[in-house]
C-alpha cells in the first residue's frame, strides 16, 4: 500500500527542479471520467506576476492538448525512477490510440480542484491555467532552437498558478 499524499505549501518543495522535470512528469487534464496524460521533460516552476507558478509545453497534436484547452487546472505528476518504463510508455503512444491508463499500470486518483494525477506519483503540483502563449520561431534568439522542431509543430506554453502540492 503506498502512502497518502499531504499537502505541502509550494515553498516547502525541496525538490530539484531541473532533476524532477528532467527525469520525466506526466501533465495531466481532464476530470476522471474522462482525462488523458502524456510524460514531458519540458517545463519549469518559479515565480511570476508575484505567483508561484509552473510552466508546461505541449504540442499542437498531442491529444492531451484538447483537454489542456478544454481544462480550467492542469497536474505535473512526478515519479521515482523505478516508474521510467511508464513514463516512457506515457511519452510514446496516444490515449486516442490505446488505453494508456490500463497499459501503464496506474492508478488514477482525485488532485482536488476536479484534476486527475495518481496514486503512484511523488509529488504532483496542482495548478489553474491562468495564460498560455504559443512558441514562435520568429522569437529565436539562438537559431540552434529550431533543431528541435524538424516539423514545424512549435509547442504552446501553458502557466499553470500553483493552487496545490501534493507530496508523499
Amino acid at each position: 500500500m503506498s502512502k497518502k499524499f499531504k499537502v505541502i505549501k509550494p515553498g516547502a518543495l525541496r525538490d530539484n527542479p531541473f532533476a524532477a522535470i528532467g527525469g520525466g512528469m506526466l501533465i495531466t487534464a481532464g476530470s476522471l471520467g474522462h482525462y488523458n496524460m502524456m510524460t514531458a521533460s519540458w517545463g519549469g516552476w518559479g515565480v511570476l506576476w508575484h505567483r508561484n507558478v509552473c510552466l508546461c509545453f505541449i504540442r499542437p497534436h498531442r491529444y492531451t492538448f484538447t483537454f489542456m484547452e478544454e481544462a480550467d487546472f492542469f497536474t505535473l505528476s512526478f515519479f521515482d525512477k523505478r516508474y521510467k518504463k511508464v513514463l516512457d510508455f506515457c511519452g510514446s503512444h496516444s490515449g486516442r490510440d490505446v488505453d494508456k491508463m490500463k497499459r501503464a499500470g496506474l492508478t488514477p486518483v482525485s488532485g482536488g480542484r476536479g484534476v486527475v494525477t495518481f496514486k503512484e506519483a511523488r509529488l504532483v503540483i496542482v495548478a489553474r491555467k491562468i495564460y498560455h502563449q504559443d512558441i514562435d520561431p520568429e522569437d529565436f534568439i539562438d537559431l540552434r532552437i529550431e533543431d528541435n522542431y524538424p516539423k514545424k509543430d512549435y509547442h504552446r506554453m501553458y502557466v499553470g498558478e500553483v493552487v496545490r502540492c501534493l507530496k508523499k
